[in-house]
């Protein structure tokens, strides 16, 4: 079956590290990604641990608690790298600190591309576009700490599972931060992250209208019609846990 259109399409993804800087030799050891087809989970995952070749950082262990004995049987990244590709491909990759995670899966992508099985693989905007999450997050919430558990603290949702980062545990959180942040879950947002964030912008910027304009009509609501949008309400809450609009009351 093919997959939907780019527009449709969203992956969130995470990884886990062995430090900070892919320049400095570090390596991926989890990747974890989520898909949504307009904008409603699907319940499809990619998900591996990966065996860096090398130690990791005593500080990226007191972080993710992921260990060097632990990923001895793992696969490497050449051994996932194609069905890793798969799953991205034609879709809109959301990443908390975009530059962080797609710096280091270019690294890995370049690291294979001396080898002639794999010079073709290229870079991760080869396949995706990418939405930063955390870019947006800041000019949503500007001087606000915007950190995956500070969204969850402001978002209300439930992370007390979460004792350690994990690609996948932190990508299915970033899911619901997402939705809830960029609007929640709904069928009739079948837009992409970047074109929703061209219409909220749009939606923000001020218009005068002219002063000499006859009053408004205003038609206002029977009460069939408020038991229907509350009946509504109430379902976006239950299939996406959470409903902004449901918050405020008039």
């Amino acid at each position: 079956m093919d997959k939907p259109t780019l527009a449709n399409r969203i992956v969130v993804l995470d990884t886990e590290t062995t430090g900070l800087n892919p320049q400095e030799g570090h390596r991926i050891i989890e990747i974890g990604c989520v898909e949504m087809v307009k904008r409603r989970l699907t319940g499809q995952r990619f998900h591996s641990y990966l065996n860096p070749e090398r130690a990791i950082d005593e500080g990226a262990v007191a972080v993710h608690g992921i260990t060097s004995a632990f990923l001895q049987d793992k696969p490497s990244f050449a051994d996932i790298v194609q069905d890793f590709l798969a799953f991205i491909e034609g879709a809109e990759l959301v990443i908390h600190n975009a530059p962080f995670d797609v710096g280091f899966i270019n690294h890995e992508l370049a690291l294979l591309a001396g080898q002639a099985d794999f010079a073709h693989l290229g870079k991760v905007h080869d396949y995706s576009t990418v939405f930063d999450s955390l870019t947006f997050a800041r000019k949503k919430h500007p001087g606000q700490r915007n950190s995956l558990d500070a969204l969850c603290k402001r978002y209300n949702i439930d992370n007390s599972h979460r004792e350690l980062h994990g690609a996948l545990l932190d990508a299915e959180i970033l899911a619901d931060v997402f939705l809830l942040m960029t609007g929640g879950q709904s069928s009739l947002l079948d837009v992409s992250a970047s074109e929703l964030q061209a219409a909220q912008q749009l939606a923000s910027q001020s218009a005068t209208l002219p002063t000499d304009r006859p009053p408004l009509k205003i038609i206002r609501c029977t009460e069939q019609e408020l038991e229907l949008h509350e009946q509504r309400l109430a379902a976006i809450a239950k299939e996406s846990g959470g409903c902004l609009w449901g918050a405020v009351k008039p």
